[in-house]
């Protein structure tokens, strides 16, 4: 048996030959989506001219594309669970490039519609399979930053959108911005071509996508607490985002000066940013160290920190450092779950459950932007920040103090599972927060046993 288990052990760590660009795609996939629907966030007022509607209009958009991201969820995740990683993440990074060139070029306002329904369920295809795809061809021991830059890409494709604003549009117009990533995207899909296709899906792949849904049924419990997870990191992210710049804007203190040259309301998002890039690769290096819970607990506590500065700083420097070490601390929190969610999720769905978990998430957190709204108009601006977030990371410290946590778990043995008498690991979460595997004996029923805790 020690034997055994020898074998399994050696086999899962050794690296994959090529892992590099495996991981490498899976990264510059996120930063290409991000990239692809930030350009509709900086293009507001010229689409509306061009296609004779108002600013809310196009706005609108934005809203319809996050809803259909838990479709592409499902859809794209179901084809990378059946026919492996590579061929699923291929089709969907030139489905949306496609569909974004589309989007630039539409002759009316109601074929962009369409198209930003159809971008959605791409957007949200990619990051299940993209994650799944990148952490497990990544080695076991770089997992946590690997899986921070992955994370780190949505910013990146940020930047690199606020950068193409001011060096693209003015030479070439704002159609360009919906053509410029798709030489990204031929740079993807010849990197995922000579990418290794995952082990780990080889040896838990299935063979129907209907087996496929029935194991994400049979995980109720355990997608339940991701969810809650991912509903309120959701509202961690977007409640520390999406108003800001408007935030701004109420500021006339800050009105006249400039930040690296540019106006506060430019400036200082692209310095956040960036500090949100540093933390999404610096939490998830060292959640390979003091574990994952834990090191997505010290980013909020960050986060919570910067609170004074980032919605009451009285100057330009103050304002700076706290979004700064604001968005350090959110998105460094957000860097620890590409590898957190794909260690929690049933080995056989790693592209679907995770993916749909996420996007599901973002969906069903998206109204508090709309409270955040409302605060405001009765705190006014900076208490009703500081309310909304403060609730917000409490609720996550909870959430992450008394939850599972399997940092570093194997996905390309069955060692674990042959020692416990089960197939995949169907995986809940009990009333304490331990992560339980009840087992599945291949072709007969449901072990009767009582759940195995595994740490």
């Amino acid at each position: 048996m020690h034997i055994e288990e020898d074998v399994f052990r050696s086999q899962d760590d050794q690296n994959t030959p090529g892992w590099q660009f495996a991981v490498t795609s899976g990264i510059l996939g996120w930063v290409l989506d991000a990239f692809d629907f930030f350009v509709i966030v900086f293009l507001f007022d010229a689409l509306a001219d061009h296609f004779h509607v108002q600013k809310k209009a196009i706005v609108w958009t934005i809203s319809i594309t996050l809803a259909m991201r838990p479709v592409g969820a499902l859809i794209f995740g179901a084809l990378a669970d059946r026919f492996g990683r590579k061929k699923p993440l291929m089709l969907c990074v030139v489905y949306f490039s496609a569909v974004t060139i589309m989007s630039g070029f539409s002759p009316n306002y109601a074929f962009f519609v369409v198209m930003r329904v159809l971008y959605g369920i791409g957007m949200g295809g990619y990051w299940g399979i993209g994650a799944s795809f990148a952490m497990e061809n990544a080695p076991r021991n770089r997992r946590g930053m690997l899986s921070g830059m992955m994370q780190g890409g949505y910013p990146v494709g940020y930047l690199l959108a606020a950068v193409g604003m001011l060096t693209i549009v003015p030479h070439f117009g704002w159609r360009a911005m919906f053509l410029v990533g798709s030489f990204l995207a031929v740079a993807i899909v010849l990197m995922t071509a000579f990418s290794p296709e995952s082990e780990a899906w080889k040896l838990h792949r299935m063979g129907s996508v209907a087996t496929i849904f029935k194991t994400l049924f049979h995980n109720m419990r355990s997608f339940s607490y991701l969810l809650l997870v991912m509903v309120v990191m959701s509202c961690l992210s977007h409640g520390t985002q999406d108003l800001y710049p408007d935030f701004l804007k109420t500021l006339p203190s800050i009105g006249h000066s400039l930040v690296l040259g540019m106006k506060p309301l430019y400036g200082i998002p692209i310095i956040y940013n960036i500090g949100a890039i540093t933390g999404a690769i610096f939490f998830g290096h060292i959640s390979e160290k003091v574990g994952r819970r834990y090191a997505v607990m010290m980013a909020l506590i960050l986060s919570l920190a910067s609170i004074p500065a980032w919605a009451f700083g009285g100057s330009i420097l103050m304002l700076v450092v706290g979004s700064y070490l604001m968005q350090t601390g959110v998105q460094g929190a957000f860097g620890v779950i590409p590898a957190h969610l794909n260690e929690l999720s049933p080995d056989s769905v790693r592209s679907l459950f995770p993916g749909f978990v996420y996007q599901l998430g973002v969906l069903i957190g998206s109204p508090a932007i709309s409270i955040e709204f409302l605060l405001r108009d009765h705190l006014g601006y900076p208490t009703a920040l500081t309310i909304f977030e403060v609730v917000v990371i409490v609720m996550l410290l909870f959430i992450f103090a008394f939850g599972p946590e399997q940092r570093g778990r194997s996905f390309r043995s069955k060692a674990t599972g042959a020692r416990l008498g089960i197939d995949d690991g169907m995986q809940l979460v009990d009333s304490v927060g331990d992560l339980v595997v009840r087992g599945v004996k291949v072709g007969g029923d449901t072990d009767s046993g009582a759940g195995t805790k595994v740490n």
